[in-house]
């Protein structure tokens, strides 16, 4: 495994970060063999959300860590401020609201990487920098940045927190994969720096801010479950959506062609496309079991050539 560091935070970080999504606290045992089968991987980092299973994903990540008595070996991402059916929640209220309940569900004081899950251009940055610089100086987080931010945001936050002496974002966690994000996986709002986002992947590149790259397998459509023949019956709707599109298509073939000449897996290509790319990147996986954990961490050891990234993306 490869490791990374991020301000703030006094933890080495795994390269390649698990998905826990599908961690559920009414399947422990399930749960907890995939969470110690990343770990013994050399995966320490694992993203939740307050969003997910309506809690369940935090439960379960915080019983694992108390019956392993491993919350310190491991890092911690987790999101608020998701919107609702009945309004976006991008408030220092639900800010603080979404931390307690997640400080709750993990059995922690504290969370290591805190993000804001969605943005709200209605809504002035200065309130928002201020309160997550309130929960990080409480100790209850201890780096945060936004999910679903665009670069042009994430820049006014951190002249505004300059401008008042504040803790800036030193993280942020758009989609980035090898497929292009076509249209919106769950509505609007949804941020990308892949496909012709050119100016947000140069952004990033100059001021050296880590990506947490979500669906860095496009929502499985580069897992190697799925191929152009069976991809209506089992994309879930938002890789559907959003992946599902021919561009994408011809990428997932140069990428078996590729994966076939190395004697590689797709997923493999896949990461080692998003890993290739000059930016200090953490892609976000959701491998299900053993097998397909350490098909992703051995991705770590290809190295794609300049021509083979631009082949793969543009068939050039």
């Amino acid at each position: 495994m490869q490791y990374g560091k991020i301000e703030g935070l006094d933890k080495k970080i795994s390269r390649l970060v698990q998905g826990a999504i599908h961690t559920d606290d009414k399947k422990e045992k399930e749960s907890f063999l995939l969470l110690d089968e990343a770990m013994a991987a050399g995966i320490n980092t694992f993203d939740s959300a307050h969003v997910y299973g309506g809690g369940a994903s935090e439960r379960g990540l915080g019983n694992w860590m108390q019956a392993r008595g491993n919350r310190e070996d491991v890092v911690i991402i987790t999101k608020c401020s998701h919107h609702n059916a009945d309004r976006k929640r991008v408030t220092p209220y639900d800010i603080l609201a979404d931390c307690h309940d997640s400080l709750a569900r993990l059995n922690s004081d504290y969370i290591d990487l805190y993000f804001l899950h969605r943005d709200n251009l209605d809504v002035a940055v200065g309130p928002i920098v201020e309160t997550m610089n309130k929960l990080k100086d409480e100790g209850k987080i201890h780096a945060f940045g936004g999910s679903n931010w665009t670069h042009q945001r994430v820049q006014e936050a951190n002249d505004y927190a300059a401008e008042k002496g504040l803790t800036p974002f030193t993280l942020s966690s758009p989609n980035f994969s090898l497929a292009a994000q076509i249209e919106n996986p769950w509505g609007p709002g949804c941020v990308t720096i892949g496909g012709s986002e050119s100016e947000a992947r140069d952004w990033y590149q100059k001021t050296s801010m880590p990506v947490f790259a979500y669906s860095s397998l496009a929502g499985g459509l580069l897992s190697g479950r799925m191929t152009r023949e069976n991809w209506r019956e089992t994309a879930t709707p938002p890789c559907a959506t959003a992946y599902c599109h021919e561009p994408n298509f011809e990428r997932l073939d140069r990428a078996t062609e590729l994966a076939e000449k190395k004697g590689a897996s797709v997923p493999q290509i896949a990461l080692a496309w998003v890993l290739s790319y000059p930016l200090e990147v953490f892609p976000l996986i959701a491998p299900t079991n053993r097998q397909e954990i350490q098909d992703c961490v051995a991705a770590l050891r290809i190295q794609l050539t300049d021509d083979e990234v631009r082949w793969l993306e543009n068939g050039e």
